[in-house]
């Protein structure tokens, strides 16, 4: 009989340590389907004959899942951690974001509400590949991280989290790998039809009126197969429909008044004390769709050929409405006076938390929003037994990725009759009071406002900017951001199985693989037409104005900006330097030759590997020279090359009694972020010889001058690299319970932190006006500030998790059991060469949280379900978009997240067999969104150095309620 091998764990793609079988009731899992598990091929254990504790059939559901993962967990040779599409299913999460979030050492952040981006073992997302069915994916994002919430949990069969790498898998992250897996519908013993319907509804109400709060999904799939069981195929379609409401308030700063414009301050006790001088209340409404569908098509007509094709392709639509106010609460802006100020002391510091800034022109936004993401993945998979031990495999593969976004905002005051040339001088004022008692507390909470003005009065509010000092010179914006990113690979592998011996079977392999990615922002102004004058929107325009109550205020006017933008404004296209800064196109190619020997002796098995990778990367981007007017943007092209050899060992010693010892070993690498590998900078020109500067001696005959330096990318950025050690203990008690502690440690050579380098400037034009003395030479050699590889570091933690059904403790709690983990992750990256902690501050990794734990409790028995889970994630440096569509850090404090469910499956004895209905509850108890001022070390802080908070959102409760039917 000729070796069959699956072409996802084969050398091509995954290690063959475990394959996919599923019972024919586990088959409708695929999509809407009920639990599916992953089964491996160790001696004795297939799908069909996963039993409990007393030896019968565990039935298909929580603890069927369970034991499948743990299985996996179990029988691979990588510390891997795994969820079956009964843990995605059962829960049924917007995305598997939120589901392999529960896993050890995983941890998600939320924007907008949803789980979008992980962090595994504490470091950022772009250390992490993510793979469909082995292959890497194409992200529509700014960098290398792949957004989930494209990949619905209804069209996947499980999710495989490697924590140490395999050298049979090309293009694993510097902390791991996910790899996203469809179904197999050979491995399946019969036709299956599953279709699910869902309703969801917010209970916070809707925010804006143009904007409901309740949504849908569904699913549809079909897995079957010719009679002769050569050909199989699966089809699934996934449709998401699920608003989002965000109650959204900021304090921008804190400042304390001196120099006699503290005397607008009263009563005269309080003038010394920090004031909030810039806030914003905002009502956020977003309608999220996806469509998503797969296609699969398995070919196996005999045990010597086997061939899959897999499609994929996911289409993500947002469209999002924020209206709100935002205002200056500053002495130094329009004469403003605070009055009734109620001061408290928080950490050592005196600051204001009641009173009423006099004087103010609030700037009111109406904000109109896109998204639009296309993702399509293709993967043909070959493989060929040639005899009975050797197998070649081949597979072709294309992910591509593109993101259209639109983000508009437009301004509004009260007031009227301005005319073009006093458009921002004509501001009505009003009184506003505060209160930031909540806000200020411990646990955080919305601030309180009080507003004199009616702002949703469409008579008296009217189109225009409004902010002090003079205004922003433009009445809206208009940004376009679009990236696509695009990856081909091609992979071959042999393998050839060696027999019982200390070397069981060898793996070689090559893989090809070119990803090109490019951004560009398209900016636009916007403008009132008849020359900028103050102008009433027209009723047709309006909708019910929006109420910012959850802060106290009022409501303010809302307008169908979608329809009444080219009614009231022009659009002129709006360039400046960092329009050409944030244009930029990077290809790679990247070669990966392999070597894999599987190992077993007695109870000692793994795996020892080695990869050569050689790296390929070229960078295109602008230098944008504003030394000169007008400026002169000159195309950059850069490229670089580098070599590593990545060996890897994965041992596992079982010492009887379901307990085991690993070890692993490894050299890793991640790839650059591809902003930061953008060849485009801004070089400036200073006159080091004009002035009083000439009488130095650089500026006398035979002197050099070096008048260059600028801001840039680097598109010569060298990959982050690590040495990683991977320690981990494990007590497989049953099969559906188990205990694990490991540890890791990871070195890292390098890390990549912004730096000044010498740069050379050559071939750019010096200014007209530049000053230099006959015999001084200009050197082209300067400065410039841009991302460059630098000193590294470590990052080490501790991950606790298990799993125990309590009927194995008391009988009375059959059905009941408990799942769990507990991680805590540190590093001690620098930007310097110094080690002293005391005069270097550290940098923090984007997503590392030192302390991340979740717990589930669940019942199940007599078709019964039941589940609560419980997240939480400690304060951490995240990684958000900021102004004008770029991303910038922010430190989120601790997230907490409960959730829950209760279900019910009717037998095959009920006249209802094969429906199910479901209730399900997210975030119940409504957790908040919280960031504070400031980045690691920087941001306001009281006398005692604690930080102020700044972004206090709240999302609302999500419930569901479901019903699926199978046959």
């Amino acid at each position: 009989m000729a070796l069959r091998v699956d072409s996802r764990d084969a050398g091509v793609r995954l290690p063959r340590t475990y394959r996919f079988g599923l019972t024919a009731a586990s088959a409708l899992a695929l999509a809407a389907f009920a639990p599916q598990a992953l089964a491996q091929d160790a001696p004795g254990t297939d799908a069909a004959e996963v039993t409990d504790e007393d030896g019968g059939i565990l039935v298909t559901g929580i603890r069927f899942s369970i034991a499948n993962s743990v299985n996996t967990k179990r029988n691979a040779d990588s510390i891997v951690e795994a969820v079956s599409a009964e843990d995605i299913g059962k829960l049924p999460d917007q995305s598997i974001a939120e589901s392999i979030a529960r896993l050890p050492g995983l941890a998600a952040q939320r924007v907008n509400g949803r789980a979008q981006v992980i962090s595994l073992r504490g470091l950022s997302p772009d250390f992490t590949t993510t793979l469909l069915n082995g292959r890497q994916q194409a992200s529509s994002g700014d960098n290398r991280s792949v957004e989930f919430d494209q990949y619905p949990s209804e069209l996947l069969s499980s999710v495989v989290i490697y924590k140490t790498p395999d050298a049979s898998i090309a293009g694993m992250g510097l902390a791991g790998s996910a790899d996203l897996r469809t179904v197999r519908p050979l491995e399946y013993g019969k036709t299956a039809i599953a279709l699910n319907l869902r309703g969801e509804l917010n209970t916070g109400g809707k925010l804006n009126d143009d904007v409901r709060n309740w949504g849908w999904r569904g699913s549809a799939s079909w897995i079957g197969q010719n009679e002769a069981g050569t050909l199989g195929w699966a089809l699934g379609y996934a449709h998401l429909d699920s608003p989002t409401q965000t109650r959204h308030t900021k304090l921008y700063n804190y400042e304390t008044f001196c120099c006699g414009i503290d005397g607008n301050i009263s009563p005269a006790g309080a003038r010394s004390s920090s004031f909030v001088t810039g806030q914003e209340v905002f009502a956020y409404s977003r309608e999220n769709k996806r469509d998503a569908l797969i296609g699969i098509l398995e070919f196996e007509p005999s045990e010597a050929i086997h061939s899959t094709l897999d499609l994929y392709y996911s289409r993500f639509k947002q469209r999002e409405v924020m209206r709100g106010s935002q205002w200056f609460s500053n002495v130094w802006a329009d004469s403003q006076t605070f009055t009734n100020v109620g001061t408290t002391t928080i950490g050592g510091t005196s600051v204001g938390v009641t009173g009423t800034t006099n004087g103010v022109a609030p700037q009111l936004r109406n904000d109109y929003n896109t998204r639009d993401d296309k993702l399509f993945s293709v993967g043909w998979n070959n493989e060929l037994a040639l005899g009975e031990s050797t197998t070649l495999v081949a597979d072709l593969s294309y992910s591509r990725n593109k993101r259209d976004e639109s983000i508009t905002e437009t301004y509004q005051g009260y007031g009227t009759g301005a005319t073009a040339a006093t458009q921002n001088a004509n501001r009505t004022f009003d009184s506003i009071a505060w209160d930031f008692t909540d806000a200020l507390s411990g646990s955080g909470g919305f601030p309180r406002f009080d507003e004199g003005l009616n702002y949703a009065d469409a008579s008296k509010v009217s189109l225009g900017d409004r902010a002090p000092w003079g205004g922003w010179g433009h009445d809206g914006a208009t940004k376009e951001p679009q990236v696509i990113e695009k990856v081909w690979a091609i992979d071959l592998g042999i393998k050839r199985d060696l027999g019982e011996g200390f070397f069981r079977s060898v793996e070689l392999g090559g893989n090809y693989t070119r990803r090109t990615k490019t951004k560009t922002v398209a900016e636009y102004d916007l403008f009132l037409k008849n020359g900028r004058a103050q102008t009433l929107v027209g009723s047709q325009y309006l909708l019910d104005p929006t109420s910012l109550g959850f802060a106290g205020m009022g409501n303010v006017l809302a307008i169908d900006l979608k329809q009444a933008l080219p009614v009231y404004y022009d659009k002129t296209v709006y360039v400046d330097p960092n329009t050409f800064d944030k244009a930029w196109g990077i290809e790679e190619d990247i070669f990966t030759a392999r070597a894999k020997v599987q190992l077993e002796a007695g109870p000692l098995r793994g795996n020892i590997g080695l990869q050569m990778v050689h790296q390929k990367q070229q960078s295109d981007g602008s230098a944008i020279n504003t030394a000169v007017t007008p400026r002169v943007v000159t195309p950059v092209s850069k490229s670089a090359s580098y070599t590593d050899w990545l060996p890897s060992l994965n041992l596992i010693l079982d010492l009887g009694g379901g307990h085991r010892l690993r070890l692993a070993a490894s050299k890793v690498l991640a790839r650059p972020r591809m902003d930061e590998m953008r060849a485009s900078f801004i070089p400036s020109f200073s006159n080091p010889c004009a002035g009083a500067g000439g009488s130095s001696v650089n500026c006398q005959p035979g002197g050099t001058i070096n008048p260059w330096n600028g801001n840039g990318g680097n598109a010569l950025l060298e990959p982050w690299r690590a040495k990683a050690i991977d320690v981990a203990y494990e007590w497989y008690i049953d099969k559906s319970s188990y205990v694990s502690i490991a540890g890791f440690h990871k070195h890292l050579d390098n890390y990549i932190y912004t730096q000044s380098q010498k740069f050379d400037f050559t071939g750019l034009q010096m200014p007209t006006t530049a000053i230099i003395p006959a015999g001084v030479t200009v050197s082209t050699l300067g400065q410039i500030n841009q991302p460059a590889n630098g000193k590294g570091g470590y990052i080490q933690g501790i991950e606790l998790s298990g799993a125990l059904g309590l009927g194995k403790l008391v009988s009375v709690l059959d059905g009941f059991g408990i799942i769990g983990s507990y991680a805590y992750t540190k590093s001690n990256l620098r930007p310097t060469a110094s080690t002293n902690a005391a005069t270097v501050q550290a940098t923090r990794i984007p997503g590392l949280s030192g302390t991340v734990w979740n717990l589930t409790g669940y019942f199940e028995k007599d078709g019964f379900q039941a589940r609560a889970s419980y997240r939480y994630r400690s304060a951490f440096k995240g990684e958000v978009v900021q102004l004008f569509a770029a991303r910038g850090a922010t430190e989120i404090l601790a997230d907490k997240q409960l959730d829950a469910q209760i279900g019910y499956t009717f037998g095959e004895d009920s006249s209802l067999s094969g429906l199910s209905i479901l209730l399900q509850a997210n975030n119940l108890t409504d957790s908040p969104y919280r960031t504070r001022l400031g980045v690691d070390g920087g941001g306001a802080k009281t006398a005692d150095g604690s930080f102020l908070p700044e972004t206090y959102e709240k999302y609302g409760r999500q419930f569901l309620v479901g019903f699926g039917y199978r046959f």
